[in-house]
């Protein structure tokens, strides 16, 4: 009796060591989801967008390897009349809703991703001594701003309408980015430019809000190109800018919530 005993003991002893071998047995690892997305897309983007959607360019590559974002940016205008024109872009984000309308037929369903306003940039140590809008159309004040057909230049028009203020430019550019750039090289005493565009220039030039700007807020809308050859790819940048990393890299530039 005393030796069925031991051995009923030890045969126990064995099966509890298994069993606890068997728990501590590390689970299998899960097998990487191989990721969906290949190859190349082209996204025309308003020249505002220039620093963050070259940041989230990179961003949106380094989360799906083997995936190639070109960028190209200009004036919104100037991006309409090369979609128009054919030329192979994979996704449009524009500065305004109206240069994205003269595209409807061509592009998918908008979505609208980022505001934005004026503020008026001018060269560090502010020399023509700059404080207002009003400041702006005073005698020998050069000023320049965007083209009416842009849409830093329609809400240039906009904020004057509603201020009353009569700006006599010296120079009318087709792209924020040209205002700013004779701004910081001193070639003008002033430029109306965007917040972000002020916020990205770093001490290259600085920047007075004023209450007038807003008059003219613009909301930026982004969509894919029906002509594009990579539709998935797009539609999943679009998804990416539109996401919680997009909106953080634009909250960070200083865009506004749409």
């Amino acid at each position: 009796m005393r030796k069925r005993l031991l051995t009923l003991l030890a045969l126990g002893i064995l099966l509890t060591t298994a069993g606890c071998a068997a728990a501590a047995a590390p689970a299998p690892s899960a097998t990487p989801k191989k990721d969906s997305l290949s190859g190349s897309i082209t996204v025309f983007a308003a020249a505002s967008l220039t620093k963050t959607f070259g940041e989230l360019a990179a961003k949106f590559e380094a989360a799906h390897p083997g995936v190639t974002v070109a960028t190209s940016f200009a004036g919104s205008a100037d991006l309409v009349s090369q979609i128009t024109a054919g030329a192979p872009a994979d996704v449009f984000a524009s500065a305004d809703t109206r240069n994205m309308a003269k595209v409807s037929t061509l592009v998918g369903t908008p979505v609208n991703f980022a505001t934005n306003v004026l503020e008026i940039a001018v060269p560090p140590g502010n020399p023509a001594k700059i404080a207002t809008l009003a400041d702006l159309a005073g005698p020998g004040v050069k000023t320049v701003v965007c083209a009416p057909a842009v849409p830093c230049g329609a809400a240039t028009v906009t904020v004057e309408t509603a201020s009353g203020v009569k700006l006599n430019p010296v120079s009318e550019e087709n792209a924020v980015t040209d205002v700013l750039g004779k701004v910081s090289s001193g070639e003008a005493d002033a430029g109306l430019v965007y917040v972000t565009d002020v916020k990205g220039a770093g001490s290259s030039v600085e920047g007075i809000p004023f209450p007038e700007s807003g008059a003219a807020v613009n909301t930026y809308p982004i969509a894919t190109v029906k002509a594009g050859t990579h539709q998935a790819l797009a539609t999943a940048f679009v998804t990416f800018v539109t996401g919680a990393v997009g909106r953080s890299v634009l909250a960070a530039a200083g865009f506004g919530a749409p």
